[in-house]
């Protein structure tokens, strides 16, 4: 019986040491750039349209849209606004004939 408890001990102190050491690695630093890139891509593949991102500095976010992301060291917020339009979505209504 204390061959098990003392399996189970080291067992969880290894698993224990590995959590830690996740949580205090350190996050890599992203540009907004790139993350309004990724966070576009991940809302085009659901259908997602009519909508911007922006990057704007922290604590002066806009009532009318969501924070999804923070950006450049946490020093910047992306900011989702649903229902205005993207820049691709009115170069595409321009080239519909009428």
């Amino acid at each position: 019986m204390t061959k098990w408890t003392l399996a189970a001990a080291i067992l969880f102190a290894g698993t224990y040491g590995f959590a830690q050491s996740a949580q205090t690695a350190p996050t890599a630093r992203k540009s907004c750039e790139d993350l309004k890139a990724e966070l576009a891509k991940k809302m085009d593949a659901r259908g997602v349209v009519g909508y911007t991102l922006d990057s704007v500095d922290k604590g002066k976010e806009s009532p009318d849209g969501k924070i999804v992301g923070s950006c450049d060291g946490g020093t910047k917020s992306i900011v989702y606004t649903r229902g205005a339009a993207t820049t691709q979505a009115k170069g595409s209504d321009e080239k519909k004939p009428q």
